[in-house]
């Protein structure tokens, strides 16, 4: 069997649980490999199949992300490691860069409340060298992910990390003020039905956030007054639906809302002045 007839087969037995099957055993047979994907398509196709190919493709028929399974995800044009104690950077979060990028001085000092990877804060520095900025989660696993990628991206002089949560008192005393702040909060609503790949296999302390997907919002928002340099400007992820809610919680604590969308059309971004 050549690397071609290996990765038909392979999407073939993944159609059932992946809306990516082709483009899952690719990459996973690219992994195996030890080549781009692109390298894969043009050079390889009638390689023999190498030895591991297989026990990925199990792998991912049980639902476990390809990201995890590679090691890494793509988030902005960067290459960023990934394990299960992170989320998986998604494209839909790119918004977020991208509203911060066009709301937030060249030179600005940014905070990335939950950093997880570090993708927020490590997106927006590598696009603004002038900008320095701190990454903060309550995980001490997702900081060891997220200083790595800082420091394989030549970042390190510009991202520093620190364990703290929100929801503790006095967590930010020694932070000072900022002119952006970046945040993906926990907002799935406990007892949501998540697909396999997610539920199983990211942190859920990372993604529910009470009944109603707010809590986490309940706690940051009325924070942020604090944590904002005068002219500042904070830029959340909501979920598709929580556009009106989270405004709502924003306006009260005295900010002004603009709302951005993903490339999807859904709601993604609130912009807060």
């Amino acid at each position: 069997m050549t690397v071609g007839d290996a990765i038909r087969e392979a999407a073939g037995r993944l159609s059932s649980t992946s809306d990516t099957a082709r483009l899952d055993a690719e990459l996973l047979m690219a992994h195996a490999m030890g080549v781009s994907r692109s390298d894969l398509l043009l050079r390889h196709m009638r390689d023999r199949v190498p030895a591991g190919f297989v026990g990925l493709v199990d792998r991912r028929a049980a639902r476990e992300p390809v990201a995890h399974l590679l090691g890494t995800q793509e988030f902005f044009g960067l290459d960023l490691a990934v394990t299960p104690d992170t989320l998986i950077p998604r494209g839909d979060s790119e918004t977020i860069v991208e509203a911060a990028l066009e709301a937030a001085r060249l030179d600005a000092r940014v905070l990335d409340m939950g950093t997880g990877t570090g993708a927020l804060l490590l997106a927006f520095l590598d696009q603004r060298p002038e900008a320095s900025g701190i990454g903060i989660d309550a995980s001490p696993a997702a900081l060891r992910v997220a200083a790595a990628n800082g420091e394989r991206l030549g970042l390190v002089e510009r991202a520093r990390f620190f364990e703290a949560s929100w929801l503790d008192e006095g967590w930010a005393a020694m932070l000072g003020q900022f002119d952006l702040i970046l945040c993906n909060p926990p907002y799935v609503e406990t007892g949501a039905a998540l697909d396999a790949d997610v539920r199983d296999y990211e942190p859920a302390s990372a993604l529910f956030a009470g009944p109603e997907g707010l809590d986490d919002y309940r706690a940051i928002i009325p924070q942020l007054g604090k944590l904002l340099l005068p002219g500042g400007v904070a830029v959340l992820e909501i979920g598709a639906t929580q556009e009106g809610a989270v405004s709502s919680l924003a306006r009260e604590s005295g900010f002004a809302v603009v709302m951005k969308r993903d490339l999807g059309g859904r709601p993604r971004a609130l912009i807060l002045t």
